[in-house]
């Protein structure tokens, strides 16, 4: 019996050389699990079975003659639904793309494959994005993997549920503005999104294409590193890629900074003394404690809203029922077919966003709206990057909410979920790094704490999560 829980990917291989059981074994223990958990929690929507486990058998035969592994040689994983995989189907969360099977991989995924990983099936998550809790998802909500009456996050709540719930060895998901450091905060794991850029987006189904980012999550910080080595660098095929060489100071002030504006009206009180525990652990450790006014944080979530809406309201628009994905049925009329595919394909979220984003680019409004958004947004970086040159990492509370209830009697108000990405908007609008690291919890609930470093600062960000 493979204890699926303390697994790393050191650990693995290391098992595989002394011949403790075979990648076919673990592969098959998770699938196991997977059986076991997923009709409760719903995290996966679309499993590759047969492929994994004919890539263990090869990894096997490898083993067996000696041959060196490499980095993710027979290491499970799984994938967001939004981002492009041959194995699987690759839905977004929505019925627009319901059954869709991409034709290519996106970069991020060949780059873990050319490495040995073998993926398992891609996970959940709120239609294109479009939520922080997956309930914005067609195929239904992600619970919570310590509470079956909570959610798991979003929008990548299934990565983070897949990770927690120990049916693969890491997850790859996608970060807009907070999908997987609020996700990995609700289930108790680590998850990074690293800075604009530094991962290709290639293969990725865009929602905010400003603000997007691939990341991963996984139970410990180790396997993290590895996995941010092997995906960041430049891609030809993503012109927003850039150098992948790290600005990494090695934490060389042992200085801390916390922001006054993020210890406001919101945040949980329960939350707010975990976090200030956690501080005073660092403070005994030797780092000194500096705190920080950023008045620009008040723009914080109309910015983002604002610009991502506007976004996806363009990103959207190929969906059109004429080249892939759903196509309304008995529409007589070219208009009536894009009209009724869009109405009948896309989510209730999904077509608020949409709204909202073309009503803000509309003529007349662009300026009032989507242009100042933009100047919110060049402040709240200027001001964030200001305080990180003091700094070695900016801490903060990754949610000021535990996981929200899941209660069908009592609709939750969409502002409240909104406002909880206060803390994870704020680096995603910078274009900086951010990581969530487990700090403990409430009422047998996980609750996260957010590392945030500079552009291109991954290293620095993971080095202070060992400490």
């Amino acid at each position: 019996m493979i204890d699926l829980k303390n697994l790393t990917i050191e650990s693995i291989h290391q098992d595989f050389i002394n011949k403790e059981y075979t990648c076919t074994d673990l592969v098959n223990a998770y699938f196991v699990k997977i059986e076991e958990v997923n009709k409760d929690y719903n995290i996966y929507t679309s499993l590759v079975k047969e492929s994994a486990l004919n890539q263990a058998k090869l990894v096997d035969e490898k083993i067996l003659k000696n041959e060196p592994l490499r980095k993710l040689e027979g290491i499970p994983f799984s994938v967001k639904d939004s981002i492009c995989t041959l194995e699987g189907k690759s839905q977004a969360g929505s019925n627009i793309l319901k059954d869709f099977e991409s034709t290519y991989n996106a970069t991020v995924i060949g780059k873990i494959l050319n490495e040995g990983a073998i993926l398992i099936g891609k996970t959940n998550c709120d239609s294109f994005g479009h939520g922080s809790s997956t309930k914005n998802s067609d195929y239904g909500i992600t619970k919570n993997p310590y509470s079956l009456d909570h959610v798991a996050g979003g929008s990548s709540g299934g990565a983070a549920a897949s990770v927690a719930l120990n049916t693969c060895t890491f997850a790859i998901g996608e970060d807009t503005g907070g999908s997987i450091r609020e996700p990995a905060s609700f289930c108790g794991v680590y998850g990074l999104k690293p800075s604009y850029g530094r991962v290709s987006r290639y293969g990725a189904m865009a929602y905010g294409s400003s603000l997007d980012t691939i990341g991963e999550l996984a139970n410990n910080i180790n396997d993290i590193e590895i996995i941010q080595d092997i995906i960041e660098g430049l891609d030809d095929k993503d012109t927003t890629t850039i150098d992948g060489k790290t600005k990494n100071q090695k934490l060389k002030t042992k200085t801390i900074g916390i922001i006054k504006e993020f210890d406001g009206e919101g945040l949980d009180s329960r939350i707010k003394d975990l976090f200030y525990k956690k501080i005073e652990e660092y403070k005994a450790k030797g780092y000194s404690v500096k705190e920080f006014s950023m008045p620009s944080i008040k723009y914080a979530v109309a910015a983002y809203y604002l610009i991502a809406c506007s976004e996806t309201s363009s990103n959207l628009s190929r969906f059109d029922g004429v080249k892939f994905g759903f196509r309304a049925p008995d529409s007589t009329k070219l208009e009536d077919m894009y009209l009724q595919t869009k109405e009948q394909g896309f989510s209730f979220e999904t077509k608020k966003r949409i709204i909202l984003g073309t009503y803000a680019l509309s003529a007349g409004y662009a300026d009032k709206y989507y242009k100042k958004a933009c100047s919110a947004r060049n402040l709240i970086k200027q001001e964030l990057e200001k305080i990180l040159e003091e700094v070695d990492v900016v801490l903060a509370p990754t949610s000021p909410v535990l996981p929200f209830e899941i209660n069908p009697k009592i609709e939750m108000d969409p502002m409240t979920e909104y406002l909880a990405d206060i803390y994870t908007v704020v680096p995603s609008l910078a274009g900086v790094c951010g990581l969530n690291i487990p700090i403990g919890f409430v009422e047998k609930l996980p609750v996260g704490m957010q590392v945030i470093g500079g552009v291109l600062n991954e290293n620095n960000v993971i080095e202070f999560a060992k400490i």
